[in-house]
């Protein structure tokens, strides 16, 4: 797996060097495309030289995209992000986001799973509801690392940028926890069933979600007191951060709390309690190059793994029709699931609608819904739910992240 992972950070490295010297795309979108264009070439190879074509497989599949992402990369690109997140402006919007993370995921859930289940039974391909469901729930959330990749290059308002990075940020945890919740009805979760499924997952809410805020709060204050206590040494900082990560996000797991809130939580304290005045010195400019470096390289690993992964699919063409068909359910049930939570609030713009329409777009899906979409293996529909979950974030990182950046200009310029 090390040999694997070094290859890929060597292309991940080159393919930025290429993008940032000629392409001028950003980052995410540049690694995306070439990656992908080496995944034609590579085909192409294989029945001129099948000895490379097998050694790229190779190194596809010993990286093992699912444990790399979710139990490696996910805690340093959600540690990163939400170390620069501004908790006032967090906290200003704090209803819209509470209400697209929970409300939201569980609008776009139900909405996307039903309509994908009624599309697949009219072209024939059987899709059981169920395993709708995990489609609906794995593809609901908005990925907070293409998410932020992409904000960094669009010109939007600051309220309308806090507003999706801070739900991106959130609804990841909580997406987890639905699906990890569906999985139970399916009868194919970790968790045994000893009452009633409704409280089983009820259960799991409060231990994942709720547990997860409650230990990433404790992770974040005891994290900063430690680097406050040795703040005249920069580069013990950065190693109390990188363990505060590591550690506390495997630790996470052996407590069965959700990791990637905890991480957000943690940053998020540990960033503003770092940012304020007292707090500014040598500690804090390193801690943020390193933790901003430590975010470009694990993006670019990341969405380059997004590209060359494709290999895993075989082509069909009712699972293609039923991707592209779902890439319309998804936009449909995102604007809705942003639409209705977004009405119970007041607001201080003139049109709200503009607001919906930028979140609707602007909510891009990416690695972390094809990593569970991976980790239904052993499911009977696992090849249609991983195919049509690529085809969506395929046009999403692509499609939407480079016009997005347009749209925001068009309709607030």
């Amino acid at each position: 797996m090390l040999q694997s992972f070094s290859i890929i950070f060597a292309i991940a490295s080159f393919y930025s060097y290429i993008n940032y010297k000629w392409l001028k795309l950003p980052t995410t979108i540049g690694l995306m495309l070439m990656s992908l264009a080496t995944i034609v070439l590579i085909t192409v190879s294989k029945s001129i030289i099948p000895g490379f074509y097998m050694f790229f497989c190779d190194i596809i599949t010993n990286s093992d995209f699912k444990t790399l992402l979710l139990d490696g990369i996910l805690s340093f690109l959600l540690f990163a992000g939400a170390l620069h997140v501004n908790i006032e402006d967090l906290s200003k919007e704090k209803w819209s986001i509470i209400l697209f993370a929970t409300l939201g995921v569980l609008i776009s859930t139900f909405l996307v799973g039903g309509l994908t289940f009624g599309i697949a039974k009219i072209i024939g391909i059987n899709l059981p509801f169920l395993d709708a469901l995990l489609f609906g729930a794995l593809i609901s959330p908005t990925d907070p690392i293409a998410v932020m990749a992409i904000l960094k290059k669009a010109n939007i308002a600051k309220s309308l940028g806090v507003k999706i990075e801070g739900e991106s940020l959130f609804n990841d945890g909580i997406g987890v926890v639905v699906f990890s919740g569906i999985l139970i009805l399916t009868g194919m979760g970790e968790h045994h069933i000893e009452g009633s499924v409704g409280s089983e997952i009820g259960k799991l809410f409060l231990e994942e979600a709720v547990g997860g805020i409650i230990y990433g709060t404790i992770l974040g204050f005891l994290g900063f007191q430690c680097i406050k206590s040795v703040k005249e040494n920069p580069q013990l900082s950065v190693m109390i951060s990188l363990a505060i990560v590591m550690g506390g996000y495997s630790l996470a797991s052996l407590i069965h709390v959700s990791g990637p809130l905890a991480m957000v939580v943690a940053g998020i304290i540990i960033g503003n309690k770092l940012n304020i005045k007292a707090n500014k010195g040598p500690t804090r400019k390193m801690l943020n190059e390193i933790w901003e470096i430590l975010d470009e390289v694990f993006n670019g690993i990341l969405f380059v793994l997004i590209g060359l992964a494709i290999h895993l699919l075989k082509f069909d063409f009712n699972y293609l029709i039923l991707g592209i068909i779902a890439i319309i359910i998804v936009l449909i049930s995102r604007f809705i699931s942003v639409f209705l939570p977004y009405s119970l609030l007041k607001h201080s713009e003139s049109s709200p609608l503009k607001t919906v329409i930028v979140l609707t777009w602007g909510g891009l899906r990416g690695g972390i819904s094809i990593a569970l979409a991976l980790s239904l293996a052993d499911t009977s529909s696992s090849e249609i739910i991983l195919y049509i979950t690529y085809v969506v974030v395929l046009f999403s990182i692509i499609v939407q992240g480079l016009s997005i950046g347009a749209l925001v200009k068009k309709i607030y310029g």
